[in-house]
């Protein structure tokens, strides 16, 4: 029996309420989910919380899933509007209780004899940028599964691939 088809008969199983087959979905994906998470946020805790969010949607809405397809792009996909949805609210929560808006006219340029290391370049992508290199550079997703994830055309996802290396070799100062 392959991984896959471990990973099919997990399904099959998590599909029919079995909690066991879904904790070993859990502990195939949770490792990688948390470091995709990790490397979007720049937080340890936070993606450690979204983690938990995702796997326990996916428990709530694992009947919805179509066994036909993969588990982990559907799984990351979670993730990935989950990181959304917490990231918009905490937008609107900064807008009502702060002069948020306000402060980003302040901005300071960093001194541009400072090498960026890759974490702080990454940061500065445009989130659906930076969840497109981190699931194809750092988790091996093909851009297929990114794209389905990310729930992006094909085209926007190789697209947001190419903008983004151009844009982490700018920020790092090397010629594309």
């Amino acid at each position: 029996m392959t991984a896959s088809d471990s990973e099919t008969a997990w399904v099959q199983g998590a599909r029919a309420a079995s909690a066991d087959d879904f904790s070993q979905l859990v502990r195939l994906n949770q490792q990688a989910l948390r470091a995709f998470l990790r490397r979007l946020t720049g937080n340890h805790a936070e993606a450690d919380d979204l983690a938990q969010e995702a796997f326990v949607f996916a428990w709530e809405k694992i009947h919805r899933f179509d066994a036909t397809r993969p588990f982990r792009p559907w799984l990351f996909g979670i993730a990935w509007r989950k990181y959304r949805e917490r990231r918009r609210g905490w937008r609107r929560l900064l807008l009502r209780e702060s002069g948020w808006a306000e402060s980003q006219a302040t901005v300071t340029e960093a001194d541009p004899g400072l090498k960026l290391d890759l974490a702080a370049a990454c940061a500065r992508l445009p989130a659906e940028q930076r969840a497109a290199l981190l699931l194809c550079l750092g988790c091996d997703f093909s851009h297929g599964e990114a794209a389905e994830a990310l729930s992006l055309p094909l085209g926007t996802v190789k697209s947001h691939i190419a903008r983004g290396r151009r844009q982490l070799a700018a920020f790092l100062g090397e010629t594309p």
